[in-house]
């Protein structure tokens, strides 16, 4: 099953006032798995943006001036979400935005949802956790999800964070790739690292080391039946 999980920042709350996206984030998962495919665009709105819609997200009318439309962007956006469910956290939000956005183009663009489906994770949470905060943020601290980076809100990184948390909320991640496919593998414990940090360190160990590493596993070879298996592994 492939699935979008989506999220959009826009210039003001009301659709109705005129308000219009301004980006737009998209991370796919299929198979219960979080892909590194991603869809981004940061969008001219042709329009000023709310001082309080500014101090949430910090995008500028300066730094979109340059930025393409939502025209010059909307096929490539639907060949991505074409056929799969979208995750949205309050999903109301960002269809009305998003077919808004569409029939602007042209009133025979018809819906988003001609093209997909949707679940709405603000009211999976809710019904999970009824008369508790169901915030991002709020989700993000009950699940133990990293939004270190979650200075401003954006909407890319906003996906990425709804991605680990969906997983969590519908009953945790089915793999990471690291050993059987059926297994379940839990995400909360996932850091997000900036995507400019330097490259790790590595530090091998030391003679002494791998000699008090040997002995512990000679250790371990003598105290079990079945013999050490990491032994066995480099053999």
């Amino acid at each position: 099953m492939r699935q979008i999980v989506l999220d959009t920042e826009t210039t003001g709350l009301e659709v109705a006032q005129g308000h219009r996206i301004l980006e737009i984030g998209c991370v796919e998962i299929v198979g219960r798995r979080i892909t590194q495919k991603q869809f981004h665009h940061y969008i001219n709105p042709e329009r000023e943006i709310d001082e309080g819609a500014l101090r949430v997200h910090g995008i500028s009318q300066e730094f979109l001036a340059d930025k393409p439309l939502f025209g010059d962007i909307w096929k490539s956006f639907i060949d991505f979400v074409e056929g799969a469910e979208l995750i949205i956290h309050n999903a109301a939000f960002d269809l009305g935005f998003i077919d808004n956005e569409m029939q602007l183009l042209a009133p025979g663009n018809g819906s988003i949802l001609d093209h997909c489906s949707f679940v709405d994770s603000l009211e999976l949470a809710r019904n999970k956790h009824p008369g508790q905060k169901n915030s991002l943020d709020a989700l993000c601290k009950r699940y133990n999800v990293d939004s270190s980076q979650r200075e401003l809100h954006g909407a890319l990184l906003d996906a990425e964070i709804l991605a680990d948390v969906y997983l969590l909320l519908t009953g945790g991640q089915a793999t990471l790739g690291l050993g059987d496919e059926g297994q379940d593998s839990v995400t909360k414990s996932r850091k997000r690292v900036k995507r400019d940090r330097p490259p790790l360190k590595v530090i091998l160990a030391s003679e002494d080391e791998l000699v008090r590493h040997s002995e512990k596993l000679d250790k371990l070879d003598a105290a079990s039946e079945s013999g050490c298996v990491w032994k066995q592994l480099e053999t």
